[in-house]
């Protein structure tokens, strides 16, 4: 079974920066792709950031050119690195792993528990 653990969430100032984390443990095969997604109320998510395995990446039109994703196969960790944060910004970030699992080589599609951000003065 998949598992991840979101980190880093917290408040911060318009202007600011965080550094939210995703921590991957299980039997994984293959990751086809990982992501961020911003959740609201009546499960609704909103893609905010897609890397694919090849290492390609899609932003939302709000996190374009502020944001970034990226993995650290080391830590077995995926990152979003947030900046010039605005209020608009708060809210609950999940993340997301898609791919194969090991074993049972059966597809997975994981959801983190969600972290919120909040910025604010």
């Amino acid at each position: 079974q998949v598992q991840l653990v979101e980190s880093g969430g917290g408040l911060v100032q318009p202007g600011g920066s965080l550094r939210l984390s995703c921590a991957v443990s299980g039997n994984i095969r293959r990751i086809r792709w990982e992501g961020w997604y911003r959740q609201y109320p009546g499960n609704q998510r909103e893609m905010v950031a897609v890397r694919v395995s090849g290492g390609a990446t899609n932003y939302g039109d709000s996190a374009r050119g502020r944001f970034t994703i990226s993995r650290d196969n080391a830590q077995n960790t995926v990152y979003l690195d947030m900046n010039s944060l605005k209020p608009e910004d708060s809210g609950v970030y999940v993340c997301n792993i898609h791919g194969t699992a090991g074993g049972s080589a059966r597809d997975f599609d994981s959801w983190g528990q969600g972290i919120q951000v909040l910025v604010s003065s």
